[in-house]
This record gives C-alpha cells, sequence and structure tokens, in this order.
C-alpha cells in the first residue's frame, strides 16, 4: 500500500483550516497541524476531522467534512522537529508577527532531516500577508542554521497570495464546535511557481504563477484595500454599522472604495503591465466587491479594520498603493480619503470593545498629530524621494 504524502501547517486557525489544510486534506495528504492551542489540539486529535461551512450569499451553507487530519501541540519542540523530518511539505499561517517564534524549531527540522535524509528537498508554503515573504524567511531561518546546510538546495519558499475570506467565529458558534470553521465559496491558492525544489504538488485549486509578487501585491493594494477602505468609510458614515455588506449598501461608500480599487490598480497596471492587465484587474475589483457583500459570512466591520499599527504600516494597505501610485505618476487621492477614515476608526467587537492595540494607538499616538502618525507608525521617510512626496499629500488633507 502506498504512503500517503504528508502536509505539516504551522496554525490551526481560520486559514490553517479553513483554506490550506482542507486543500491539502481533499487532495488525500494527511494534514498535521502545529498550533500553540492546546483546547484545539486536543480536540483535532480526538476527532481527526472538522467542519468547514461554506457561506454563501442568501444560499444554504454547504458542510464539507475534512478528514484524515492531526495536531502536535507548537511547544512540544521535539515532536515538532520529528514531523519535518518526514513532511513532504509544510505551510505557514500564523502571521507575520508569530512568524519568528517558529523559525528556530523549523531550522532544527532541517538540520536533522539533512541529517537522516541527506539530500531530501522541503518546500515551505509562506501562507501570510506579507511582501517579499521569501527574502525575509531565508534571512531567518540562516541566523538558525549552520553555515555549511545547503540552503539553496534543500529548501524551497513559496510566497503565495492568500484570497480567502474568513470571517471571525462568534463566541457562540465556538461553543457549538470547537472545531468547526466558516468562509466564502472562494478557494484558490496561488503560489510561486518558482520556488519549488520538488515537484508542484497535486493539489486542487492550487494555481502557480511565474511572477508571485505581481499577485501578493494585488492581494494586499486591491482586496485587502478595498476591504479595509469599506470598513473605514462605512464606519466614519455610520459608527453603529455592524458589517461590511451594510456599509456596501450605501451607493456612496460603495462608488468611493471602487474609486480607491480602481486608482490602485491602475498604478498596479503600470508595474505589472505583462501579469496585471485593466481589463483583468477590473474584473477582479467587481468579484470582490460582489464577494465583500455576501451576508451569510457576516464579516464585520470591526474584524475588517482593526490593528491600525499594522494596516498604516507604509508596505501595508493603504500607504503601500499610495506609493506605488506617486512612482507611477497616477492619482491615489481615493486611496487618501480611505487613509483619513483609518485615523477616526474606534469600532467595537460584540462585547462592546475596542481592539487593544487600537485602544493604545488612539491613546498614545493619534494625540501626537499627524506628522507623528505618518513618521512612527507608517514609517514614512522625508529623506526618501516618493515617500516624502506622498507625506506632503496626505499633510493637505482631502
Amino acid at each position: 500500500m502506498m504512503n500517503k504524502k504528508k502536509m505539516l501547517q504551522f496554525g490551526a486557525g481560520n486559514i490553517g483550516r479553513s483554506f490550506i489544510g482542507q486543500l491539502f486534506s481533499r487532495s488525500r495528504y494527511e494534514v498535521v497541524f502545529v498550533d500553540i492551542n492546546k483546547e484545539l489540539v486536543k480536540e483535532l486529535n480526538k476527532k481527526r476531522k472538522y467542519k468547514l461551512v461554506i457561506k454563501r450569499n442568501e444560499l444554504p451553507d454547504e458542510i464539507i467534512l475534512i478528514e484524515n487530519v492531526r495536531a502536535i501541540d507548537g511547544g512540544d519542540k521535539e515532536a515538532v522537529i520529528r514531523e519535518i523530518v518526514d513532511a513532504d511539505i509544510i505551510a505557514t499561517a500564523v502571521g507575520k508577527h508569530a512568524l519568528p517564534q517558529i523559525v528556530p524549531v523549523i531550522a532544527l527540522g532541517l538540520q536533522l532531516r539533512y541529517k537522516k535524509r541527506r539530500k531530501n528537498p522541503l518546500d515551505i508554503i509562506i501562507a501570510e500577508n506579507l511582501r517579499n515573504g521569501a527574502d525575509y524567511l531565508r534571512k531567518e531561518l540562516k541566523i538558525y542554521l549552520p553555515q555549511e546546510y545547503p540552503f539553496d538546495e534543500l529548501v524551497g519558499l513559496i510566497e503565495s497570495s492568500i484570497g480567502k475570506m474568513v470571517p471571525l467565529m462568534k463566541e457562540e458558534d465556538k461553543k457549538k464546535d470547537l472545531l468547526w470553521v466558516f468562509a466564502e465559496p472562494y478557494n484558490t491558492l496561488i503560489v510561486d511557481k518558482k520556488g519549488f525544489k520538488n515537484l508542484l504538488p497535486q493539489v486542487r485549486d492550487l494555481w502557480a504563477v511565474e511572477n508571485i509578487k505581481a499577485y501578493v501585491d494585488r492581494k494586499l493594494f486591491i482586496h485587502n484595500l478595498g476591504h479595509s477602505a469599506s470598513a473605514y468609510i462605512g464606519y466614519q458614515y455610520n459608527s453603529e454599522m455592524t458589517f461590511i455588506y451594510e456599509a456596501l449598501e450605501v451607493p456612496g461608500i460603495y462608488k468611493t472604495v471602487r474609486e480607491c480599487m480602481k486608482q490602485s490598480a491602475v498604478a498596479l497596471n503600470g508595474v505589472y503591465p505583462n501579469d496585471l492587465t485593466l481589463p483583468d484587474l477590473q474584473n477582479h475589483i467587481d468579484d470582490l466587491l460582489f464577494r465583500f457583500q455576501n451576508k451569510s459570512l457576516g464579516d464585520t466591520i470591526f474584524r475588517v479594520g482593526r490593528d491600525l499599527y499594522r494596516k498604516l504600516d507604509k508596505n501595508e494597505r493603504l500607504v503601500g498603493p499610495m506609493l506605488l501610485a506617486q512612482r507611477e505618476g497616477t492619482p491615489y487621492n481615493k486611496i487618501k480619503r480611505a487613509f483619513y477614515a483609518a485615523l477616526d476608526f474606534k469600532a467595537k467587537d460584540e462585547k462592546g470593545n475596542m481592539y487593544p492595540q487600537d485602544e493604545i494607538f488612539f491613546q498614545r499616538e493619534y494625540p501626537k498629530g499627524l506628522r507623528h502618525i505618518l513618521r512612527s507608525i507608517c514609517h514614512l521617510s522625508s529623506h526618501q524621494n516618493e515617500e516624502a512626496k506622498v507625506m506632503k499629500e496626505i499633510a493637505k488633507g482631502i
């Protein structure tokens, strides 16, 4: 009997379970999750399966049973290392702030794998919202690996574009079933074809592209931009609004968000004319706006807009496309409007609480004024030509 292939998934959260894990499980891989949530790990090992609930707009839910899964505690370093040694492929979906915490154990696993299996390459899919993820992970891993380790032969670093939308699970839903996860029907995992050291895995809905940077930027500067703009402008329009679809039901908000995304699309087309054509980007925008209005997802303005410290950074969804547009000499006044709306964002969760880091932002950073925010939170520099121009443009106001 042929041994099944094994996929090791760091992170058993929303993206790990609803997207990466389910894609590989449904393509006949054994999926082993690594997570620090002990209760989740225990439950996955007890049931060895979980429900993925596909939410379609005003249609009945579709329930897919994801089987052939198990989990190990991320704190059990030895167990994680053993799994790395005989894994066929690895993926990470832990969030870019947690990524440095798993690097040391991956490095130890790679070393033992080399000792036991010699020149047997291992591919790592980086399923994070992270620009230049492969460069980042290569640099981090090399800190923990010996100089003589043949990194370029043995480690494939595969950047990806994660377009699947997964809402926050409500407490009442978690109480019904800790393992089930809700998601939209979209199921395409875009990966860097050039990053693989092994043959492309035979996984349904895996789309390998030649220029992953174009698709990573498309995700951040159109999808994430449009999603966040819907939240920020929606909240500014009516702070009592709860859901993203409510904001987009207001014609003026829909129009502004669409124009915002289109401005970014024009800049992206200038940078990647062969990969991202304007007609394709326009179709992508219209599809995204349709998906954002999926009422069954129950995606909240709070979830989409929270975490201003991260989302205001110059490599992120608001300032990033403005820098791109400045470089390309294209307009970005609508994106600037979304940026200003973000500075008023104080949405609360179902319990009436602001996101803790956002509370700190408004207590500590906001009172220091726009100039401070542009320098210390957006990390823009007046010594960089394009950044200085964007700072000047933002300082003009709307």
